[in-house]
């Protein structure tokens, strides 16, 4: 079926590249962009001029190829979880290694639900959006128009979005304020301590970035604020339930662990690690989801389901040029130049056991979805991957006698 989708596709995307070549005959200099530009339906969905060379044939090559890398990153380095790829808005690859219990040899499936640490910040950040389009709040509002008793001035929700309040780490001071670790906290209790206790800017608001968990946890507050109901009903009732995410919800005490498919999470000696009182602040983690459900996400952000095409394009906008390894961050996304020269849009997660990872690249609708629960270092080789998917692209000859001349 994938297959019989991807033809139709393509002959969806014929007339769209028919239109570019009878554009190109007028102008030769517009080549490079022409190519890159997508074309809506009448759903209001982008669709990407797909090439010739991605074929049925191409693309069951290709699922065989990543099905070898990660059955040797399975067997070489431990890798325990699932994954999902997608090429042109098609799944070409999919598969599960390993256990979602190692006691009880429970395997894993496409359909097995993890924990997604900090790649639930991009959902926050929608929320955000959202409401910012419906006009319930601004990205330069001051937290305090959420949160009266705020004690750290001159933050906005936008420094919160792109981790440059300076905000301490709640997931530090709780560890010395919060008096007893049997009691679950929550995203009021995270309040309350920083208006008691007042912990130390890291540094004034908009200095530089600072990646903050107290940040998104903050910004989930906002949520239900600006809402007027609380953040878990939000994301169900607005993204979870339109998008059919059907097994995607947030952190809740009563889940316990192989409740409803959730994997156990483990540490790289495998030893099991279980929720502790930090799992029930949400908004920088707390989410729990599958590849599958992930896929439906990802394709969703190519239409105008949730927010308009020029809201969303605001997330993908850089505020912090050279964070990391020539990075950037936008809302609830990180962005990076792969070497095939593609910027993509990305995040992982680490938390608990839980090892996550989602890649975006626009440019051809592909994406890398990776669920793990070992934390054993397995993901790190996700940069060979990223080689592979998109490789740099070999200096023409032209280009080449320019750069000896320039030099």
């Amino acid at each position: 079926m994938a297959f019989l989708r991807l033809q139709s596709l393509l002959t969806r995307c014929m007339a769209a590249s028919a239109f570019c070549l009878a554009l190109l005959s007028c102008s030769e200099d517009k080549k490079s962009t022409l190519f890159e530009t997508m074309f809506p339906d009448n759903e209001g969905r982008e669709l990407v001029v797909v090439p010739a060379s991605f074929t049925p044939d191409s693309a069951r090559q290709l699922g065989h190829q990543l099905d070898s890398i990660f059955s040797r990153l399975h067997k070489k380095r431990g890798f325990n979880g699932t994954v999902l790829v997608t090429k042109y808005d098609q799944v070409i690859y999919k598969g599960a290694f390993g256990y979602g219990d190692f006691q009880c040899k429970d395997t894993l499936t496409t359909e097995s639900v993890f924990q997604l640490a900090s790649v639930s910040k991009q959902f926050t950040a929608m929320a955000i959006m959202m409401l910012k389009e419906e006009g319930e709040l601004s990205y330069d509002d001051s937290v305090q128009q959420y949160v009266p008793d705020f004690p750290y001035r001159g933050i906005t929700i936008r420094h919160l979005l792109t981790h440059r309040s300076g905000l301490p780490n709640y997931t530090y001071f709780s560890d010395e304020l919060w008096p007893d670790r049997k009691v679950s906290l929550t995203n009021d209790d995270v309040l309350h301590l920083m208006a008691a206790h007042q912990p130390k800017y890291y540094f004034t608001p908009d200095k530089r970035f600072d990646y903050s968990n107290t940040g998104y946890a903050l910004l989930a507050s906002i949520v239900e604020k600006a809402s007027g109901v609380p953040f878990d009903t939000y994301l169900q009732e607005e993204i979870f339930e339109p998008l059919e995410m059907t097994r995607t919800y947030t952190f809740r005490p009563e889940l316990a662990v192989q409740n409803e498919g959730i994997v156990t999470g483990y540490t790289g000696g495998r030893r099991k690690r279980t929720p502790d009182y930090l799992d029930t602040v949400l908004g920088d983690k707390g989410l729990y989801s599958t590849v599958e459900d992930l896929y439906k996400w990802d394709q969703a952000l190519y239409t105008q389901k949730l927010v308009k095409r020029e809201t969303l394009a605001e997330a993908f906008i850089g505020y912090s040029p050279g964070i990391k390894n020539e990075e950037d961050y936008g809302f609830g996304w990180r962005l990076k130049q792969v070497e095939s020269g593609d910027t993509v849009v990305y995040h992982g997660g680490l938390w608990h056991g839980y090892n996550t990872y989602l890649l975006r690249n626009p440019k051809d609708h592909s994406a890398i979805i990776v669920l793990s629960n070992v934390t054993n270092g397995s993901l790190n080789y996700l940069k060979e991957l990223r080689k592979f998917l998109y490789p740099a692209q070999p200096v023409k000859k032209d280009e080449q006698k320019e750069k000896i001349a320039a030099n």
